[in-house]
């Protein structure tokens, strides 16, 4: 299972890459702020149920793409950027195993336990 789920995220990791040489932007954009995301780490400074909430509001793919279609929507190939970096970084993520986080702790995840 674990290999399934590698793969159809590697699929959503492609698509995002995809959708992003259809914007207007030069490729080293994509390779600087692929990484960006993980800037919600830092809620887990203050308390788990901060840094989960902080964390997962930026690795929810459903986030991720409402932030894409209201960039569709409003005609505004920066917000679509911004859908497709989070997009990208959590199927990123998610290839490596990391999950949407539990208030138990950053190891808890709803892919399993790291």
């Amino acid at each position: 299972m674990k290999t399934t789920i590698q793969l159809e995220e590697l699929g959503m990791l492609i698509l995002s890459i995809f959708l992003f040489s259809q914007l207007h932007f030069a490729w080293w954009w994509f390779l600087v702020w692929i990484l960006a995301p993980d800037i919600s780490m830092l809620g887990y400074a203050l308390n788990n149920k901060i840094g989960a909430i902080s964390y997962n509001l930026f690795h929810h793919k459903a986030v991720a793409i409402m932030v894409y279609i209201f960039g569709c929507f409003w005609h505004n190939e920066n917000i679509q950027f911004s859908g497709l970096i989070l997009f990208g970084h959590a199927s990123m993520d998610r290839i490596m195993g990391y999950g949407l986080k539990y208030f138990t702790g950053f190891k808890h995840t709803h892919l399993g336990d790291l």
